[in-house]
């Protein structure tokens, strides 16, 4: 794998988990937590090589297009805008770095 692409996974599984401690400790969300975490997990699965990163980048589609949903209904922009923009980044990265 594309050292470039291993290093976006890494801080990508770094945030995922970053945010569902934030979840965990300012609204005593345990789903937030557990789910961050498992998401994290196949993250740096792929990073790490085991999976390809079309798994990734479903991943992170899917993460989207959920927050968009509850961004939709709710008009609450945390933690919402900030999973939207960080998982289209990864989206695109990884898209530009693995056709490089």
């Amino acid at each position: 794998m594309n050292p470039s692409v291993a290093i976006v996974l890494w801080i990508y599984a770094a945030a995922l988990v970053a945010g569902g401690a934030v979840g965990f400790f300012k609204a005593g969300s345990k789903i937030s937590l557990i789910v961050s975490v498992a998401a994290a997990a196949l993250v740096a699965a792929v990073a790490s090589g085991h999976f390809p990163i079309l798994v990734v980048q479903v991943e992170a589609g899917v993460l989207a297009a959920y927050f968009a949903y509850k961004f939709s209904r709710s008009r609450k922009p945390m933690p919402a805008i900030p999973v939207i923009i960080l998982s289209l980044a990864v989206l695109v990265l990884t898209y530009v770095l693995v056709r490089a």
